[in-house]
Order: C-alpha cells, then sequence, then structure tokens
C-alpha cells in the first residue's frame, strides 16, 4: 500500500511539473512572446510615445529657434549649449526602443493579418520617426538599427537616412493603396489611430507632406528640386482639416499633456521677444506704420495693431502688456520693482498654481497637439516656389499658409469678436499681406512659416534656420529681428548649435567606438554642422 501510495505521488507529481513546465512554454524568446499581436494593439502606444518625444527634445529645440527662454541669467541652452546626457536624447529612445521592435512587429502583424493599412501606417510612422531624429541629431543609426545579433553599432550618414525615409514613405502610401486586405472599420484602425481615425487619404495626404519635408531640407543642395518639393505639397494636406494632430486626456499625469501644467515640464519657460516682435508689429518686416494706434483694445491704444494670434498664442504681463525674455538674459531686465511687467507663464499663471483664465494655445492638460499642419507645408511651397523665381505661386501659397495659421489659432483666441476685428484689419494690409509679387519677400515666407510652426514644428523650424546658418554673415538676413545670443556658451567655442548629441546610456556608454568616429567626444560635437544645411 504505500509503495503504491508513493508511487502515485510521484506520478502526480511528475504530471504536474510537467505541466506547469508545458503551460509555462509559451515562447522560445525570453525577451517577448513568439505570437505577434493584432496591430491595434501596437498603435496608441506608438503614436503617443512619438508625439511625446517630439514635446521632450522639443523644448531644447525651442531654446535655440528662441520660441521661449528661460527666467534664470545665462541660462546654458538658451546659450546653445547641449549636455551631455539622457535628457536631451527622449527621441532617441523612443524611435529606437519604445517605437522600435514594436512598430516591427506592428507592421508584420499587418501584413499576416491582412490589415494592409496598418502596414501602410506603420512604414509612415517609421519614416516620420527617422526624419525627425536626423534633423535632431544629424547622423543616426538606421541599416543596422535592429540588427538583433549586433551589440555595436555603425552610424549612418544623413544623406543615407534622407533615401531610406523616401523609400519607406512609398511603401506607406502603396499599401494604404491596397485593396485586397480589410477595411479600417475591420481592421481595427478607425479605434486605434488616434490621429487620423483610420483615414487611409489623409493618412496619404501625411506621407506627401513628409516627402515634402525631406526634399525641402536640400535647399542648399545642387540636386535641390523645388518643382518636386511644390508636387508633393499639392498631394499632401488641402485643409486645417486635414491637419495632424494628437489629444490628451489631461486627467492625470500619465495622459496629459507634456507641456500641460499637469506635468510641470515647462514652469520656468517664457515666450521670448523674439515672437513677441512678430506679433505686436516691432518687428521689422511684419509691421505696417498706418496700423499704428489701430488696435481695438483700449490697453493697446497708440500703439501698433496686434496680430490677432497675439492673445490666443502667448500670455501676457500681469500688467496687461505683451512682453518676451531675452535669451541669456531672462527676468533680470525685470527687477522686483517691475515685476508686473515679466511675462507669464504659457499656462497663463505667475507661476505653476491653477488658474480660471484660459489656458494658452496648445499649453492646456488635454490639449491637441500637432505633428503636421497645412499651414505648415504651404510655406514650404511658397519658398519654393520664391526659389524657383515663381513668385505668382509663392504669394498664393503665402496667402493661403496665413489664412489657415489664423483660422488655426482663432480657436484658441479668449476673444474672437476682438480676434476678427484684428484679423480684417490686419488682412487688408498691403504690408502685411501683399496682393501683388513685388510686396513679397523670402523673409515675410519665412517669419510667417515661424509663427506658423511656433511652440510644435520645432524641428521644422529649427531646420531652417540652419538651412539659412541662422543668418551668419547674411547681406540680407531672412529671419529679421532674430539675434544669437552674445556670448554663446563656452563649450559652443563661438559657434552656435547645429546638432544634439546622441543618447547618453546607448551610445556614450555602449557604441563608443562607432561614436567616437563622428567626434561624438568632442566638446563642441553639437555644433558640427548637418549634411542638409551644407552648401553642395
Amino acid at each position: 500500500m504505500k509503495k503504491i501510495l508513493c508511487a502515485s505521488l510521484i506520478a502526480v507529481s511528475l504530471f504536474a511539473t510537467t505541466a506547469c513546465e508545458d503551460f509555462l512554454d509559451v515562447n522560445t524568446n525570453p525577451n517577448g512572446p513568439d505570437a505577434l499581436l493584432q496591430p491595434e494593439l501596437f498603435l496608441p502606444q506608438i503614436q503617443s510615445e512619438l508625439a511625446v518625444a517630439v514635446q521632450w527634445d522639443g523644448r531644447f529645440a525651442g531654446f535655440y529657434t528662441q520660441n521661449w527662454g528661460y527666467t534664470d541669467v545665462n541660462y546654458s541652452l538658451d546659450l546653445h549649449a547641449n549636455p551631455l546626457a539622457d535628457t536631451y536624447a527622449q527621441l532617441w529612445r523612443a524611435v529606437y526602443w519604445s517605437m522600435g521592435y514594436n512598430l516591427s512587429d506592428m507592421i508584420e502583424s499587418g501584413e499576416l493579418n491582412k490589415k494592409y493599412d496598418f502596414v501602410g501606417v506603420g512604414y509612415i510612422l517609421r519614416a516620420f520617426g527617422w526624419q525627425v531624429l536626423t534633423d535632431y541629431h544629424g547622423p543616426v543609426i538606421v541599416t543596422q538599427a535592429f540588427d538583433p545579433d549586433r551589440r555595436v553599432f555603425d552610424y549612418d550618414d544623413e544623406q543615407t537616412v534622407y533615401a531610406e525615409i523616401q523609400r519607406l514613405l512609398m511603401l506607406g502610401i502603396e499599401n494604404l493603396d491596397r485593396t485586397d486586405g480589410l477595411d479600417a472599420a475591420s481592421s481595427g484602425l478607425s479605434e486605434a489611430d488616434l490621429i487620423y481615425g483610420g483615414d487611409r487619404e489623409k493618412w496619404k495626404k501625411f506621407a506627401y507632406g513628409l516627402l515634402a519635408i525631406n526634399a525641402h531640407r536640400l535647399t542648399n543642395k545642387s540636386t535641390y528640386d523645388p518643382a518636386q518639393v511644390i508636387g508633393y505639397v499639392d498631394q499632401a494636406l488641402s485643409s486645417n482639416a486635414d491637419n495632424a494632430q494628437i489629444g490628451f486626456q489631461g486627467e492625470v499625469s500619465a495622459n496629459s499633456n507634456f507641456f500641460g501644467p499637469r506635468r510641470n515640464n515647462i514652469r520656468y519657460y517664457r515666450q521670448s521677444k523674439f515672437i513677441v516682435g512678430l506679433l505686436d508689429g516691432s518687428n521689422p518686416v511684419l509691421t505696417d506704420p498706418a496700423l499704428i494706434g489701430e488696435d481695438p483694445q483700449e490697453q493697446f491704444a497708440g500703439q501698433h495693431l496686434k496680430d490677432p494670434r497675439l492673445t490666443a498664442m502667448l500670455a501676457p504681463s500681469p500688467d496687461g502688456q505683451y512682453r518676451g525674455v531675452t535669451p541669456g538674459v531672462g527676468f533680470t531686465e525685470w527687477p522686483a520693482a517691475l515685476a508686473s511687467q515679466r511675462p507669464k507663464t504659457l499656462w497663463n499663471t505667475l507661476d505653476i498654481e491653477a488658474t480660471t483664465e484660459p489656458q494658452i494655445y496648445f499649453f492646456g492638460n488635454d490639449a491637441l497637439f500637432p505633428l503636421m499642419t497645412y499651414s505648415q507645408l504651404q510655406f514650404i511651397k511658397a519658398e519654393a516656389a520664391w526659389i524657383a523665381n515663381n513668385k505668382g505661386m509663392a504669394l498664393e501659397a503665402y496667402t493661403a499658409g496665413v489664412n489657415a495659421h489664423m483660422d488655426f489659432a482663432r480657436n484658441y483666441a479668449p476673444d474672437k469678436e476682438v480676434f476678427d476685428q484684428r484679423k480684417a484689419e490686419y488682412m487688408a494690409s498691403e504690408e502685411l499681406m501683399p496682393t501683388t509679387e513685388a510686396g513679397l519677400s523670402l523673409s515675410k515666407i519665412m517669419l510667417q512659416k515661424y509663427i506658423a510652426t511656433w511652440g510644435w514644428g520645432f524641428l521644422e523650424t529649427w531646420s531652417d534656420m540652419r538651412r539659412y546658418h541662422y543668418d551668419q554673415n547674411a547681406a540680407d538676413p531672412v529671419y529679421k529681428g532674430f539675434v544669437l545670443p552674445d556670448p554663446l556658451h563656452i563649450s559652443n567655442q563661438e559657434k552656435p548649435a547645429y546638432r544634439a548629441r546622441p543618447r547618453f546610456n546607448s551610445e556614450y556608454m555602449w557604441n563608443k567606438q562607432a561614436l567616437e568616429e563622428l567626434g561624438g567626444f568632442e566638446e563642441d560635437y553639437h555644433t558640427y554642422e548637418t549634411w542638409f544645411s551644407k552648401p553642395e
């Protein structure tokens, strides 16, 4: 009896052990399941991570372009420094890790399950990631990026990356054109897509917009083709209804806008003097003497007509006037006795405290954040047409771009009636909105584009400024009114920033040799000029 019981217990034990091992042995890969998940389980997180990464790193590029400045004096980023830290490389983390294999798996799963709309969107998002990454860092790792057999990786030059972006975008469009798979409702794209709700046509327009951006970066190259850029724009976003934006719920920190007060990431940032000048009539390009004393609001009596977008985009000082900080100077311009003249936060507060005042622009906790807009692309078309000496087309695109951004900004206006009054006067000004080719200038195109991309299109603006080399030594500056800090940070060796350093924890710790070949350990590496901006 004892022998039978013992044998039975051993058998049960063996069975239990075997069953347990069979149950746990769901895959051969120790890092994740072998079975691919459905693509709709990947997409929302990938889109959210990419948007937050643009905001995260955009904060720092925003200092270089003077979207804003810091409240303290001699803040390093105001002076174009780029410290060696992970803090300044969230895009790197997003593209290689958060998206990384997840995006690859989403594309593969889409192909296996005949959800070709996910495949198309996946290729487009991969291309978007490479575009923002190379625009921010210069050389990046693409060819070997997702090789599982490697532990160190070689960098690709930007020319190689740009070609890969084009290839991916054409693949994306090709897959979105397929009709042999599931439609957006059946595939799950309608529910999973946080940007366009599964609209294939809008995703194709986004892809053509990115092709236009990619091709237009190369204005300093002999191969630059303005006709190609214009052709891409004409197939891209056709109105504000096509704008690519991603929303935030704003209920808790985890689902709130990265720029919102709940996240507290821009507490010490203030709008720059440069952007205020573009909107208050004091910039020498965007001013009209006939509009002095024409503003409808009493507190601005005697001043130049305010651009209607001023109150929608920027925060007033406590005394009701609009001012901006000078990079490197901060609040020292206004001592304690003049505290009422200091610009408020971009949340329309004196500090982090809550407010019942209207939130400014897209800096609220639940605000939509743009990734590409119709007005942005119209200004690209205007510049391309200007370069091609098609001034009539340039004027048409310039007018469309300003009108579109006016309509976009109106959604955030605290007083829409006043906005409309100002807009009517602004749009009737021949100086600001010329009706003849002779009244248009490249400077007007680029400064209006700066306004339209302020606060979100950081890498677009920074790429533009680098293409024009910050107007250094320019006989006729494009960005009139823009002045680089003097002196720049000591690490810059008297040169402005042209790239950000790669992520510290991966590249400086584990991929040293490849980075050393680029000069990445040099103190002024961040001032090395990017390929796309070099004349060739």
